[in-house]
C-alpha cells in the first residue's frame, strides 16, 4: 500500500460503519460500536474491552456495558452484514463452509465453558466452542455468522444459564443443528451458495446430509471411515414376513438375504468397484508448501434413510495423499451423477478458506480475546468481529492485484466453469516428452518407461542419470 491508499482507509472505514448506524438508537451505542471496530482493526497487542477502551480514552466499563447490557439491534447488524456480502461480494461458484473453532477459557463462569475437545490446542481443555458459517467466492472469503455451542450439562442447569444471561429458549443443540440454523438464516437474508462444504464432524451425521439435500443444497462432505452405505442398492419389499412364532417383520423392509450396509473403509478394501479401480492423480492446487497432489477413486453409493432403508444416492470419493499414502480422506456429495471427480475434489479441498478466516480473525481482530460472563456479550462480540473482518476482506479485495482465478470452483447448478483447472494423470506421450525437454512441472505420464527417482536419502545408491518421477498432467474441468 502506498501513502495515498493508507490515508484513504479512514474515510473508507467511516463510510462502511455508517451502513450499520440504523442498528443503534442511541448515539452513545453508535460511538461505542465504532470504537470497538476501530480497536479490533488497530495494532493493539490485546483486543479485549479494557485495552480498546483505554486506548480510546473511555472507561472500560462503558464498552463492557455496550456489549453485555445496552439496547441495540445485534440481529439487525448481522443481517446488514449479510446484505453487504450479497450486494458487493456475491459471485458465481460460491462456497459456504460450516466449521467450528474453540478458545481456551479459565474458570467456569464464561457461557458454555467446560472441559471438552479444544481444536486450538489439540486436546481436551477448559474452553468454549463456537460454530461458524464462512463464505468464499473467487479470491474473497469472510465469516457470515457464528453461535455458541451450549453443552448439555450447561443447558440442563437453568439457574447457571440465567446467571450467565442465557435466555430460557436457548438450550442444547448438536453442532450440526447449529450449522443448519446458520445456513437457514443466511439463505433468508439472500445469501446463495453453489456448494456447501464441511468436515467429518458434520458430514458424519446422515440426518444433516438429508436436511441439506431436502433444501436442494449441493454439498461435498468429508465423512469418517465408519460412515456406512451400499454400493449396490438392495431391494425393498412391502410383503410381510411371517415367522412360525412371534411378530412378523415390519414393512417396508429389505428383502431376505440382502447384504448389510458396510463402512466406506471396507468398501475401499473389499468392494471390487473401488478395490480394483486404479488410482488417478490430481493436482488440486498450489499451496504454501508446494503443489497439493492427491490420488482418487470414485463410485456411487446409497446411504440409509431414517428407517434404515436405502435412501439418498451419493458420490463417494476416496482421496489418498501422494506424499503420504497412509493419509486417506473419504468424501460424499449429492451433486448430479455426471459431476466429475476433479470438481468434487476441488470443492472438498476448499475448506481451508474457513481455517484461514479463523486464523486471521484471531490474529488480527481478536476473535479469541473476548473476556466476559454474559451470553449476549459473546453473541455481540462474534457479530462485531465478523463486521471488522469483512472490512479487512473488502480492503484486501480492492487493493491487491487480481489473480487469474485458476482454481475457482464450477457451479453445481449451472454446470459451467469459471477458469477452473485441476490436474489428472493420463497418457499423452508427445506432451510428456515435450514436458521433459522444456521442464514443464505440470506434465507427467502413467507409463513408467524408466524407474522413478529415488528418495533423497538414497540418492547415492543410484546412477545419477536424472530420472524423473511421474508428474500429473493438466486437465481443464471444462
Amino acid at each position: 500500500m502506498d501513502a495515498d491508499q493508507i490515508r484513504g482507509l479512514q474515510p473508507m472505514l467511516s463510510g462502511y460503519m455508517g451502513e450499520f448506524d440504523d442498528c443503534f438508537v442511541r448515539p452513545e451505542s453508535r460511538t461505542h460500536f465504532r470504537t470497538y471496530v476501530e480497536g479490533q482493526l488497530s495494532d493493539l497487542d490485546a483486543k479485549s474491552c479494557e485495552p480498546i477502551a483505554l486506548a480510546a480514552g473511555i472507561p472500560p466499563r462503558n464498552l463492557q456495558a455496550f456489549l453485555a447490557t445496552c439496547q441495540w439491534d445485534e440481529d439487525g447488524a448481522r443481517e446488514r452484514l449479510h446484505q453487504i456480502v450479497v450486494r458487493d461480494h456475491c459471485g458465481p461458484n460460491s462456497i459456504g463452509i460450516i466449521d467450528e473453532t474453540s478458545d481456551v477459557k479459565k474458570g467456569n463462569k464464561t457461557p458454555g465453558t467446560k472441559r471438552q475437545w479444544c481444536g486450538t490446542v489439540g486436546k481436551t481443555e477448559n474452553c468454549i466452542v463456537t460454530v461458524h458459517l464462512g463464505y468464499a467466492t473467487g479470491d474473497f472469503h469472510c465469516l457470515l455468522d457464528g453461535e455458541l455451542f451450549l453443552p448439555e450439562d450447561w443447558a440442563a442447569d437453568r439457574d447457571r444459564c440465567r446467571e450467565a444471561g442465557i435466555p430460557d429458549d436457548v438450550g442444547y443443540r448438536p453442532k450440526w443443528r447449529i450449522g443448519l440454523d446458520l445456513y437457514d438464516r443466511a439463505r433468508r437474508n439472500g445469501v446463495v451458495f453453489d456448494w456447501l462444504v464441511y468436515d467429518e464432524g458434520y458430514g458424519g451425521k446422515p440426518q444433516f446430509l438429508r436436511e441439506m439435500d431436502a433444501r436442494r443444497q449441493a454439498f461435498v462432505a468429508e465423512v469418517p471411515t465408519t460412515f456406512t452405505g451400499w454400493i449396490h442398492k438392495p431391494r425393498v419389499t412391502e410383503r410381510p414376513f411371517r415367522r412360525a412364532r412371534g411378530r412378523g417383520r415390519r414393512t417396508p423392509r429389505l428383502v431376505a438375504g440382502s447384504r448389510p450396509a458396510i463402512c466406506v473403509k471396507n468398501m475401499l478394501t473389499y468392494s471390487p468397484a473401488l478395490r480394483d479401480q486404479p488410482w488417478v492423480r490430481y493436482h488440486v492446487k498450489d499451496g504454501q508448501k508446494g503443489p497439493l497432489v492427491w490420488e482418487a477413486k470414485q463410485t456411487r453409493i446409497t446411504i440409509k434413510d431414517e428407517q434404515g432403508l436405502p435412501g439418498m444416492p451419493l458420490h463417494l470419493v476416496v482421496a489418498r495423499n501422494v506424499l503420504d499414502p497412509g493419509e486417506l480422506k473419504f468424501f460424499v456429495s449429492n451433486a448430479p451423477p455426471e459431476t466429475e471427480v476433479q470438481t468434487l475434489l476441488l470443492v472438498a479441498f476448499s475448506r481451508w478458506r474457513v481455517e484461514r478466516c479463523f486464523q486471521d480473525q484471531k490474529q488480527e481482530v481478536g476473535l479469541d480475546q473476548w473476556e466476559g460472563r454474559r451470553w449476549l456479550g459473546l453473541k455481540r462480540h462474534l457479530i462485531i468481529t465478523s463486521v471488522s473482518y469483512l472490512f479487512l476482506a473488502r480492503v484486501r479485495e480492492q487493493l491487491r492485484e487480481k489473480k487469474s482465478g485458476a482454481y475457482r470452483v464450477p457451479s453445481a447448478r449451472r454446470g459451467g466453469v469459471v477458469g477452473a483447472k485441476l490436474v489428472a494423470e493420463r497418457p499423452r506421450v508427445g506432451a510428456i516428452d515435450r514436458a521433459y525437454r522444456e521442464g514443464d512441472p505440470t506434465l507427467a505420464t502413467p507409463h513408467r518407461r524408466r524407474p522413478p527417482e529415488p528418495h533423497a536419502k538414497n540418492a547415492g545408491k543410484t546412477a545419477g542419470n536424472g530420472h524423473l518421477p511421474p508428474r500429473p498432467h493438466p486437465l481443464p474441468m471444462a
